[in-house]
């Protein structure tokens, strides 16, 4: 009898704590809906914060922007990150965007009629409101968007570059004459995702009556691999049966600018709906992860040497290299060393703590490197 007792306290136990996890993941999977007053109008946005935050520690924040006339709280139904979010650890926001009287009061970012508002200043206002009552890392603010929200992103990325570290438009290639309103301060990561045969933002760009609105999906690649000092010609990769990854790197190999082509895709959100060999939401986050305000992590563009793999501390021999790499030291000191690959992922790291320094670097695909030794960097080439 009191066998049975035990089972059935035991199994109310059970119950009681399957109960209280579900409400736990319940809580920790819930958007809160919040509204901020701005330009006269009550501005409505949805925030994910995962529950792996604590207020001790900064999060990335990521903005993911709906399409024209449509709502955020349907978008982020269609474009779910929130799995992303819990493992990642960053803070998602989806606002709602304004209602645009040029367009008979259909939510628009872009208003159709120039001039009627400018929702930038908004988001800036919104980075403010979040960062008054989250801890967020202000040097890690990203934004992505579908269709016209693709296109505010751009706007984002061209006017609000000084808060706004990476970017990723998807289904959306530039504006026309990007010269004329685009005006970026840093090194800026951009991935478009495009689809060839969308037939409502064009892969090769909207001219009518001789007018051209939008640019193509090539002068959008360079117009920002010209702005990172990236080569203009991308190297290719095949991701899946139908789609092309092409990146645009520095000399250096600092890859800042990448696109996902889907070969036949149309007016889509991979992973969501059209093409489903990619998922946009994962293929975002890892990109925008790899850049801060200063541009690509571990890749310091503006003191990366190119004299030889020398430079007034250090010596790195032979550069290019097979299977080891050897590192002077000049002078008596104990530093660490750091690697990164072209996309800057840390491959390894160490510490120096000799004059002469060998590294034993053969399982390393044949690529371009970048070593990182106190904020002085110098590239790599390992050759097989």
């Amino acid at each position: 009898m009191k066998h049975k007792s035990r089972k059935i306290i035991t199994k109310r136990l059970i119950s009681l704590l399957i109960f209280i996890t579900t409400l736990n993941v319940s809580y920790a999977q819930g958007y809160i809906s919040e509204t901020i007053q701005h330009d006269g109008l009550i501005r409505e946005y949805s925030i994910y914060v995962p529950a792996s935050y604590d207020g001790t520690t900064n999060f990335p924040l990521l903005f993911n922007l709906h399409g024209g006339g449509g709502t955020n709280s349907v978008w982020q139904a269609s474009s779910d990150m929130r799995p992303i979010a819990d493992t990642a650890d960053f803070i998602l926001v989806y606002p709602q965007a304004r209602p645009d009287p040029s367009d008979g009061n259909s939510f628009n970012w872009i208003p159709k009629v120039p001039g009627t508002f400018d929702d930038v200043p908004f988001f800036s206002s919104l980075i403010d409101t979040i960062a008054s009552n989250y801890q967020i890392d202000q040097n890690k603010i990203y934004a992505c968007g579908y269709s016209l929200g693709g296109d505010m992103t751009f706007e984002l990325g061209c006017k609000l570059n000084n808060r706004i570290a990476a970017i990723v438009p998807v289904a959306r290639t530039m504006q026309a004459n990007p010269n004329s309103f685009c005006s970026p301060l840093h090194p800026t990561g951009v991935l478009t995702i495009l689809g060839t045969d969308d037939f409502v933002s064009t892969y090769n760009g909207i001219v009518f009556g001789g007018i051209e609105y939008y640019i193509s999906a090539a002068a959008t690649h360079r117009y920002w691999a010209t702005h990172n000092n990236c080569d203009t010609t991308a190297t290719v990769n095949i991701v899946s049966p139908s789609v092309e990854r092409y990146t645009w790197s520095t000399a250096s190999g600092c890859a800042y600018v990448q696109e996902l082509k889907v070969i036949g895709g149309g007016h889509d959100w991979p992973g969501s709906f059209g093409n489903m060999t990619i998922d946009a939401n994962i293929e975002i986050w890892q990109f925008v992860s790899r850049y801060d305000i200063n541009g690509l992590i571990g890749c310091v563009t503006t003191s990366i040497n190119e004299n030889n793999g020398q430079t007034d501390n250090y010596k790195v021999f032979p550069n290019p290299f097979n299977e080891e790499l050897t590192i002077e030291v000049k002078s008596a000191q104990s530093n660490d060393f750091t690697i990164y690959n072209v996309i800057g992922e840390l491959i390894t790291s160490g510490k120096l703590n000799s004059q002469f320094n060998t590294i034993d670097l053969s399982s390393l695909a044949p690529n371009v490197y970048i070593l990182n030794i106190k904020n002085q960097s110098i590239r790599l080439v390992k050759t097989k």
